[in-house]
């Protein structure tokens, strides 16, 4: 007899995961071990959550029979009392799953764009920290389907484009250093699975506080959507993840080649050849001008943007238009200057 639907589900996913980072590092599953390259590591963020509790079971299944070494991360934000001493938790269920190395990374949270964003601003700089340490060829995150649904909505309500309403990328960071295997899967199939392997759980009470934009979402938001609309809600907000980032990838595609056309033997941007291409397009090329500039990315918002876009399509000599990160965007002799000032 095989294993539990859900079990089988999440294995499943890892494998085809695993599959893709041996074929990104030259690895064939079955060849002589003196044919091949060294085996990857793989490293597994796991907070003692459900769905990464599930992540990392399916890891510890799944990696030695494919050759593949398997590690676990746990990241102590220190935002509740005994976070650490959950933290060694978790490191020692990854130890009995097998994981070497199996460690928590302790980090301070600072207040930079919300507590949410200051969090996981940390998070992953400890698990980028982490992979380096290690050699890690990937780092596997359990985002689920619901959490991509969230994402989406998230993106919605900030009116930030295609691109946020594109949600997580299954393969992002570094080198494609983060992989999320279970974006089609729903939160419940990764807790059902913790619960037929008796893999104890934890809930993260900040996941239940509504003083969290995702919490209020996840609790409420979601819920509501779901009675006006009828169930279906989040896989229709998964695929439109999707969709969206097709096409925000192709878009972002056409704006690389179309900024090269549009910038003179100096390297400024022509405001002639700007105002000819698409909207979608030449917002693209001045965002990443301005980022090119010095403009944090994760500050410059649609409405920098849009004033900078006026600078070409609404031109009636007004002045300089400031954007985060000291950067300043002004139009001269037909042509677009970004620059710090």
């Amino acid at each position: 007899m095989g294993p539990h639907p859900a079990v089988a589900a999440i294995r499943l996913a890892v494998r085809r995961v695993l599959n893709d980072i041996l074929d990104d590092h030259g690895r064939t599953p079955g060849h002589p071990p003196h044919e091949q390259p060294p085996s990857p590591l793989v490293l597994v963020a796991c907070s003692g959550g459900a769905d990464s509790m599930a992540l990392a079971s399916a890891l510890a299944f799944e990696a030695p029979r494919l050759g593949i070494r398997a590690g676990g991360i746990t990241v102590d934000h220190g935002l509740q009392t005994g976070s650490d001493l959950r933290a060694a938790e978790v490191v020692l269920r990854l130890r009995e799953l097998g994981f070497d190395p199996a460690e928590s990374v302790a980090v301070t949270v600072g207040r930079g764009g919300g507590p949410e964003a200051a969090a996981r601003d940390a998070r992953y700089a400890a698990l980028d920290a982490a992979a380096e340490r290690h050699g890690a060829a990937a780092v596997l995150l359990g985002h689920t389907r619901d959490d991509q649904a969230e994402t989406v909505l998230l993106g919605l309500a900030r009116g930030s484009g295609i691109r946020s309403l594109s949600g997580m990328a299954a393969v992002s960071g570094a080198g494609g250093r983060y992989r999320r295997p279970f974006l089609q899967l729903d939160r419940q199939t990764a807790r059902k699975a913790c619960m037929v392997q008796s893999l104890p759980v934890w809930d993260d009470p900040h996941n239940a506080d509504p003083a969290y934009t995702r919490s209020r979402l996840r609790h409420e938001g979601l819920p509501a959507l779901e009675k006006a609309l009828g169930k279906g809600v989040v896989e229709a907000l998964a695929r439109t993840a999707q969709l969206s980032r097709d096409d925000a990838d192709a878009l972002d595609a056409w704006a690389g080649r179309a900024a090269a056309g549009v910038r003179d033997a100096d390297g400024r941007l022509e405001c002639a050849g700007l105002h000819a291409l698409p909207p979608a397009v030449r917002r693209r090329v001045l965002r990443r001008a301005a980022i090119e500039a010095g403009a944090p990315a994760g500050s410059l918002f649609a409405r920098h943007i849009e004033e900078v876009d006026r600078l070409i399509t609404g031109w009636r000599g007004q002045g300089a238009i400031n954007l985060p990160g000291r950067v300043v965007a002004r139009r001269q002799g037909g042509r677009l200057v970004i620059r710090q000032g």
